[in-house]
């Protein structure tokens, strides 16, 4: 049976991922000391927004030497990513405070089909991130 386009981006940034060393986990089955650097698809995230609490999923969340540092929100190929920005922000800010981070929100966030890939960032946090590869290891250096 043929993939989806949402699974097609997903198989897609899993492949980026992963050939920059990532190692792609499922959250059921997650261990963020697995390698330097984890990413961890479907995580359960909430927020709020005025006075609801909303919940959700991030795509992925990013974890480099077993700290939260990002997320990525996935589209489907062919999706334009303008306007995503705002909803992988809402992720990056609804870490629950639990999840082990050094920057709240963590500096990372990323909006992605797979062919098409946004970085959003805080520059102050920004230290070593490559502009030649969308998801690159050298976010994994501190």
């Amino acid at each position: 049976m043929p993939l989806t386009p949402e699974q097609q981006a997903r198989e897609e940034i899993d492949g980026q991922l992963e050939a920059c060393g990532w190692l792609v986990q499922d959250f059921e089955s997650m261990d963020i000391h697995a390698g330097l650097g984890v990413a961890v698809r479907e995580y359960p995230l909430t927020w709020s927004e005025g006075a609801e609490v909303r919940s959700g999923f991030a795509d992925y969340l990013l974890y480099a030497d077993g700290w939260a540092i990002g997320v990525i929100e996935a589209k489907r190929a062919g999706h334009t990513l303008q306007g995503v920005s705002p909803q992988s922000e809402k992720y990056a800010k609804g870490l629950d405070k639990r999840v082990p981070a050094r920057y709240r929100p963590p500096p990372f966030a990323y909006e992605s089909t797979g062919a098409v890939t946004h970085r959003q960032h805080n520059p102050r946090q920004d230290r070593t991130c490559s502009q030649q590869e969308p998801f690159t290891s050298d976010l994994l250096q501190d």
